[in-house]
């Protein structure tokens, strides 16, 4: 099974007034490990962000003024991410933008181009109800380190979001699981058929019959009673 992990940097919050997608990071699952097949892209929105985006993501004006509009890298992504099931961590926000950039360019969203959404912050959610669960507050939940976080960017928080989530999905290491009951089987008959070694019993003596006799004794006078080991 091929997933994509994804994550954006943007202008600003809403692609409604005009905000757009400057960063695009993507990490690929195949059977739930990392290929090192990556997409990563910046990307000139042909506007200044947000001052509170920028204090988030640090991309500035003049850094982006150089690098490719999303009609340029459009087609790209589309085959990437083509068919694959994308993890995102509040998918609602970067699947908002990034439908905005495709209808923009009158192409089809970007929702119908993927195989199906998963929002980890909704799973996130399920399994840890009234919790913190944003992407830093999962990392130290599940013991990822992010200690080279200081900005956000979309690929390093793709990265750490494949992290969590092969942590929050754990119990499930292996999409195939028709061989199992048999692997149990088998077990059980292992178990089943070995022999175990005769189990040896060494009787006290007589002389440490005595002298256990001696220890009770004086565990009775301790307690001005009789001690556990006395009673019937």
């Amino acid at each position: 099974m091929r997933q994509v992990v994804l994550d954006t940097e943007t202008t600003g919050l809403n692609p409604r007034t005009g905000d757009r997608v400057i960063e695009i990071g993507c990490v690929e699952l195949i059977n739930r490990k990392l290929t090192g097949n990556n997409f990563h892209t910046y990307i000139n929105p042909q506007r200044d962000s947000d001052p509170g985006a920028l204090a988030v993501h640090g991309l500035t004006t003049e850094f982006l003024s150089d690098k490719p509009k999303f009609a340029d890298i459009a087609s790209d992504l589309s085959a990437y991410i083509q068919g694959a099931e994308v993890i995102i961590h509040n998918a609602p926000f970067d699947m908002g933008f990034l439908d905005a950039e495709y209808l923009r360019l009158k192409l089809s969203s970007f929702h119908d181009q993927v195989g199906h959404v998963l929002d980890t912050l909704v799973k996130a959610k399920e399994l840890h109800p009234g919790k913190r669960n944003s992407l830093d507050a999962l990392c130290d939940r599940y013991g990822i380190s992010n200690a080279h976080r200081q900005l956000h960017g979309a690929l390093l928080d793709a990265e750490l979001l494949a992290d969590v989530y092969l942590a929050m999905s754990r119990g499930q290491n292996s999409f195939v699981i028709d061989d199992e009951p048999a692997v149990v089987l088998a077990q059980q008959e292992s178990a089943e058929n070995s022999v175990l070694a005769p189990v040896r019993v060494h009787l006290a003596g007589e002389d440490e019959l005595v002298l256990h006799k001696e220890v009770l004794t004086g565990l009775d006078k301790a307690v001005r009673g009789s001690c556990v080991w006395n009673r019937d």
